[in-house]
């Protein structure tokens, strides 16, 4: 008997951020994602990634109050997004990511969702990790 429940990608997460125009031109600028919808009135910004959102939710907004505390280095509301990117060019990314000003530290070998690749591990600016990962080997 199969399971009721058939995952098949991430549909959205949600990041409470301090300042929304920074995290904005972070996810914008830094990564390429397409700000695709809007609803200040509520706090809430959806930034397009592939086939996913990324809820952006400012903490001293509506949505955002209710989250409690905001996130800072020593509090994180989530420990790391994985964003699959293809084609994989580890020195382009690399170039790209270090010329918008974000730190990259050495690629690794990681386990993901369609098996062992390449992975980077980089920070958005209110401390939440992102793992860029390439394709299975």
């Amino acid at each position: 008997m199969s399971h009721p429940i058939a995952f098949r990608n991430i549909d959205h997460i949600v990041l409470r951020v301090a300042d929304i125009d920074r995290a904005i031109a972070f996810w914008r600028d830094v990564l390429g994602c397409v700000l695709e919808r809007e609803l200040s009135e509520f706090g809430l910004y959806q930034m397009r990634a592939g086939q996913a959102l990324i809820d952006l939710v400012p903490v001293d907004s509506k949505l955002g109050a209710m989250g409690g505390a905001a996130p800072s280095r020593e509090g994180h509301n989530m420990d790391h997004v994985c964003l699959r990117v293809e084609p994989w060019d580890e020195a382009a990314i690399a170039a790209h990511l270090m010329a918008q000003g974000v730190d990259v530290p050495e690629s690794g070998r990681r386990y993901g969702a369609d098996g062992f690749g390449p992975s980077i591990y980089i920070t958005d600016p209110d401390g939440n990790t992102v793992e860029l990962k390439g394709p299975p080997e």
